[in-house]
């Protein structure tokens, strides 16, 4: 709230349902079993909303009990800062379309990206089509961000040659052992190749690879599948963020009131 507060209303909240097991054990965070863990994130998310919008907040569910707890300043966006937050099982996309604000997605082609788009937009209707007949306001639109990683070059066949460089992973590389424990406690919805190892959350399946020219064709094509975020990774960061800036945000089709928008590193 204090960060909403200070930064003028610009504060995101992310919340991950605990991923990774070894790291949640070295914290004394419960890890429970994976639909059980959204569980804990729903019941957690019911205490966080509470405390930032009641003046004196009391809940008792399966996971948290408190009792009058204050919060103040309140957060300056109302009724909330925005809460994303991601998964592909069913435990997931029930819980962020029902108490979240924003989906957020790892790196996919663009139809696929459309298909989770339009599932979570159903599922946000139909549970304002129920709220209207309680008699409840409705809940806003929701959001969606995706994650990509971009490498981008005057020459094609630069951009191609960079990507083999990244790319070339064998099993038995320094902290493959996290990637492997990662994977075995997740329910996703497509197998990973042992590339995307080096690269996470999917990024490179969107195809930011090549050419400004290119690249900013596939952002406005997954900007009209219905993607508001770009959550970009590069590396060296700086430099490459620096080099997107010039070269391909010029380029985008889409607004320019939406470009800062769709485009966050």
């Amino acid at each position: 709230a204090n960060i909403d507060q200070i930064s003028g209303g610009r504060l995101s909240l992310n919340v991950v349902s605990s991923w990774w097991k070894g790291e949640a054990t070295r914290f004394g965070i419960p890890f429970d079993a994976h639909d059980d863990r959204y569980a804990r994130t729903s019941d957690w998310l019911k205490v966080v909303d509470g405390c930032w919008n009641e003046s004196r907040f009391t809940h008792a569910g399966p996971y948290y009990n408190v009792t009058e707890t204050i919060v103040e300043p309140k957060p300056l966006r109302r009724p909330r800062p925005t809460i994303y937050a991601g998964g592909e099982s069913e435990a997931a996309r029930a819980l962020i379309s029902t108490q979240c604000d924003a989906y957020v997605m790892h790196g996919d082609p663009v139809d696929r990206i459309a298909g989770r788009v339009t599932d979570m937009r159903n599922r946000r209707d139909a549970l304002n089509e129920a709220r209207a007949q309680r008699g409840e306001s409705e809940l806003p639109p929701m959001q969606f961000g995706m994650a990509a990683y971009a490498i981008v070059r005057d020459i094609e066949a630069e951009a191609r040659a960079e990507l083999k460089r990244i790319t070339n992973v064998r099993e038995g590389s320094p902290q493959y052992h996290s990637y492997q424990d990662w994977v075995k406690h997740t329910e996703l919805e497509t197998t990973l190749a042992l590339e995307e190892y080096a690269v996470s959350n999917r990024g490179l399946r969107p195809g930011f690879v090549g050419t400004p020219d290119l690249v900013a064709e596939r952002i406005d094509a997954y900007a009209r599948a219905g993607v508001d975020l770009l959550l970009l990774q590069s590396s060296p960061q700086l430099e490459e963020m620096d080099r997107f800036a010039e070269t391909v945000m010029p380029l985008v089709q889409t607004s320019p009131t939406d470009v800062g928008a769709l485009i966050s590193a």
